[in-house]
């Protein structure tokens, strides 16, 4: 089994490259865990490959909150300090003076 290293890791703001949104990290896969149908509906052009860590995030963008599956090559920090209003990061995370996000006791592994 190859050895893999995710490049974010729980508690982490990141951004979408291509896409207009944003969130916070709150379980990695070491490899795309999805549906095939799932990955299939994503354009063939801009379709990540599957031998790569895949994020699940608490996302956001202008209009509304939601959860996303992102590969960890169409991910960046998010450098932003803006603040995010997803409702469901207050219920896992606890926000540090340092702008991460740590998880609460009861939501740790």
């Amino acid at each position: 089994m190859k050895e893999r290293s995710a490049k974010f890791g729980i508690g982490d703001i990141v951004r979408h490259k291509i896409f207009p949104f944003r969130g916070v990290v709150f379980d990695v896969d070491p490899e795309f865990s999805n549906t095939d149908e799932w990955w299939e509906s994503i354009p063939a052009e801009i379709r990540p490959v599957k031998d790569q860590p895949f994020y699940h995030l608490l996302a956001e963008n202008d209009e509304t909150e939601y959860v996303a599956y992102v590969s960890e090559q169409n991910l960046e920090q998010d450098e932003s300090g803006k603040p995010l209003r997803n409702p469901h990061i207050q219920a896992i995370f606890v926000e540090e003076q340092s702008g991460h996000f740590k998880p609460r006791a009861n939501f740790a592994h």
